[in-house]
């Protein structure tokens, strides 16, 4: 998807217990499943995974693109099952601003306990030809609001997204907080432009350990990672 311009662990360990004496021994440790270790980073991204893995992912992410989207249908199970639960690999989430809605959908995705993130995430990127659609005159005029708040509620309210996120267990209230916290918008603008200025032209685009890569998809990445772990 071509650039538009832009305007933006806690590890669950399972751990065998030692046997007592004279007690039969205790079944060998469960391996780390690193999907459940989730942090943030330095960046403002959302880190998925063993941060000292030897492969490191970042993905930047436009929650308007229908690229990501389609990345996102085909990547998950491969990603989540053995790239990440392995602790091989590592994902970092980072979003890239085109758009007042991508704004919109990034503070929605990101509101509440980090634990809820990999799964608004998902559910954002899943329904996005549901809720996304280009807007409408009248919505444009909603959405140029002066007052930040009130701006993004109107985009949140005109492209159901309220009602999306109120079924991953958020009331209004904490959707509308969410939605008011313009530091965490400028700190998403100021990473966009970073990613424009490191070579990142459109979305969706994955660092390699350091190295952009020269791909968009999920066919052309894939190998890559599948070389890099195996």
């Amino acid at each position: 998807m071509k650039l538009f311009h832009p305007i933006a662990l806690a590890a669950v360990l399972a751990l065998g217990a030692a046997p007592a004496t004279g007690a039969a021994p205790a079944p060998a440790p469960r391996p780390q499943n690193w999907n459940n270790a989730i942090v943030v980073t330095p960046q403002d991204g959302h880190l998925v995974g063993n941060p000292n893995a030897g492969v490191k992912l970042i993905e930047y992410i436009s929650y308007t693109c229908p690229h990501c989207a389609h990345f996102e249908m085909e990547s998950d199970a491969s990603l989540r099952l053995s790239f990440i639960a392995s602790g091989k690999g590592s994902v970092e989430y980072r979003p890239f601003i085109r758009s007042s809605i991508d704004v919109a959908a990034a503070l929605l995705v990101r509101c509440g306990p980090i634990t809820k993130f990999r799964g608004n995430h998902y559910a954002v990127l899943r329904d996005q030809a549901k809720w996304f659609h280009a807007p409408t005159p009248t919505e444009l005029q909603r959405w140029s609001a002066a007052d930040f708040p009130t701006a993004m509620r109107n985009i949140a309210n005109d492209l159901k997204l309220y009602d999306l996120m109120v079924t991953r267990g958020y009331t209004r209230a904490e959707l509308d907080r969410c939605l008011a916290n313009k530091p965490a918008a400028e700190k998403m603008a100021a990473q966009t432009r970073y990613a424009t200025q490191n070579g990142v032209q459109g979305t969706p685009s994955f660092f390699v350990n350091g190295r952009l890569q020269d791909t968009h998809s999920w066919d052309g990445l894939r190998p890559v990672l599948a070389e890099l772990t195996r």
